[in-house]
């Protein structure tokens, strides 16, 4: 298979997106429909648009049995051009974290996943092992209670979620590591950036979590003006409840990534 990063690229250049969608269907804020012709109808609509999809195993894993299976339906269905990460934020040890690997890499197919890294090296190792595929190791993210332990200090004048950063730079032998930092924090992720000048960034938080994308896109891409991918997933999935949600979503996705590559052309680099 394509490397992560080669196919997330690819994709980014010639769809010219650095918009995420995250696939993750709530029953209680969808239409009508069943979930997998929700998911298609969505995949539909918006696939010329993103640089990826981002299905959030929560919402499959709660309905038992048939959410996985609408899962596997849904990664199936995804143009295979289009990188699909697996936002399970797995940590555990070793022989667990094994397990997990090749259940999202092998069983599943996911193409990324995002790992916590509060664990350390070895619950991470069996993850970046798979060499082709992508890991976002959790950093700053979206959620205010993120503060309660990643603002803390704890090596010199470093903030824990600093430490992370530098640890996945020594990690990172085999290039495929990146980290999720949430566009509410928008000065940390410049922080981040600034420390990892060429790693990927999984930036959620824009939308219904209230963070600007202007400072998103600005403090998140490299020089190129990539390896940035801004998720959005609510916003898009539920832009009606009517009849018309697939067009609804793709009018909203279209929005995003104009609003998104209007700030890269005014991306001064600094």
């Amino acid at each position: 298979m394509m490397d992560f990063i080669k196919k997330l690229l690819s994709t980014s250049q010639e769809h010219k997106s650095l918009l995420c969608v995250g696939l993750d269907p709530s029953p209680v804020l969808m239409p009508d429909v069943d979930i997998l012709t929700f998911n298609k109808a969505i995949i539909d609509s918006t696939c010329d648009l993103v640089c990826a999809y981002k299905p959030n195993l929560a919402f499959y894993e709660v309905l038992g049995v048939e959410g996985l299976t609408i899962l596997e339906k849904t990664i199936k269905y995804i143009p295979a051009k289009i990188p699909v990460i697996g936002d399970a934020k797995r940590g555990d040890i070793g022989n667990t974290a094994r397990a997990y690997a090749k259940a999202l890499f092998s069983t599943f197919g996911f193409d990324a996943t995002t790992v916590n890294p509060y664990l350390g090296f070895d619950s991470i190792q069996p993850f970046i092992d798979y060499k082709e595929r992508g890991v976002f190791i959790l950093c700053r993210t979206s959620n205010k209670g993120g503060a309660d332990f990643q603002d803390l200090n704890c090596s010199g004048s470093l903030h824990l979620y600093e430490a992370v950063a530098q640890k996945a730079l020594e990690w990172n032998v085999n290039g495929n590591i990146g980290l999720v930092v949430g566009a509410t924090y928008p000065e940390e992720l410049k922080r981040i950036r600034s420390a990892c000048p060429e790693m990927c960034l999984l930036i959620p938080g824009v939308g219904t979590q209230g963070g600007d994308l202007d400072s998103a896109v600005n403090n998140g891409v490299d020089t190129n003006k990539e390896k940035a991918i801004i998720n959005v997933s609510r916003k898009i999935l539920y832009a009606s409840r009517g009849d018309d949600f697939a067009q609804a979503a793709r009018n909203m996705a279209e929005e995003i990534r104009v609003q998104i590559n209007s700030c890269l052309v005014n991306h001064n680099g600094e």
